[in-house]
């Protein structure tokens, strides 16, 4: 079968494999929320957004070893299963320091702009992006390959960048995308949104100076 990362409420999930890697999309939630469990040839798994309807991820990892659960950042429809699923998995909670404290679930590991998230015999690259919260992270698996896949929470969608509130998150939100994502990476890399459908950097990369310009 063919992944398209085009996942339902209530639906089945889609699963892809990346090298060594099987990744799985799941859609929860009546924000119609991405949860994304990566699995890597160790055996080990990382759960990024365990965003809501536990049972639902509980049973999309069956009895895979979750060894961490990574928050994209602070907003509650991200987080809404974390406290089943920590306590289901026993698995380390991360997110950015500046989100932290928004989230209600201890968070047991803090990574920052630059550094990683290693589960399993894999590491993902961090980036810190401000302007949709203070700290959003992406996450970015095989970053210095040819393909990266890149997991942006709410800061990069199909047609734009996340929802700002100002101005000058906005600005700050665009600067970030322009200069630490599609500065840094090619237009091959696969994008899991927080939401929705996914794209690539290359389908998305001729917009930026719309979204610029309409500013949102």
């Amino acid at each position: 079968m063919t992944y398209t990362g085009d996942v339902r409420v209530g639906g089945p999930s889609d699963t892809r494999e990346i090298g060594g890697l099987t990744l799985t999309k799941l859609a929860v939630g009546e924000m119609h929320n991405n949860a994304y469990l990566l699995v890597d040839g160790s055996g080990q798994g990382l759960l990024i957004d365990a965003a809501a309807e536990p049972a639902r991820l509980i049973e999309m990892i069956g009895d895979t070893p979750i060894e961490k659960i990574v928050t994209t950042h602070q907003h509650p429809d991200h987080w809404q299963a974390l406290a089943e699923l920590k306590a289901a998995t026993g698995a380390i909670t991360v997110a950015h320091p500046a989100d932290a404290p928004g989230i209600p679930i201890a968070t047991d590991e803090l990574v920052e702009d630059g550094g990683t998230v290693a589960f399993g015999d894999t590491v993902l690259t961090v980036t810190q992006l401000v302007g949709h919260t203070p700290g959003s992270i992406a996450l970015c698996l095989n970053a210095a390959s040819d393909e990266p896949h890149l997991f942006t929470g709410d800061c990069l969608f199909p047609g734009g960048p996340g929802r700002t509130t100002q101005p000058v998150d906005f600005n700050s939100l665009m600067t970030g995308l322009e200069t630490k994502i599609f500065g840094r990476l090619p237009d091959a890399t696969w994008i899991y949104p927080g939401h929705g459908a996914d794209t690539t950097l290359g389908a998305e990369r001729a917009h930026l100076e719309e979204w610029r310009a309409r500013g949102w």
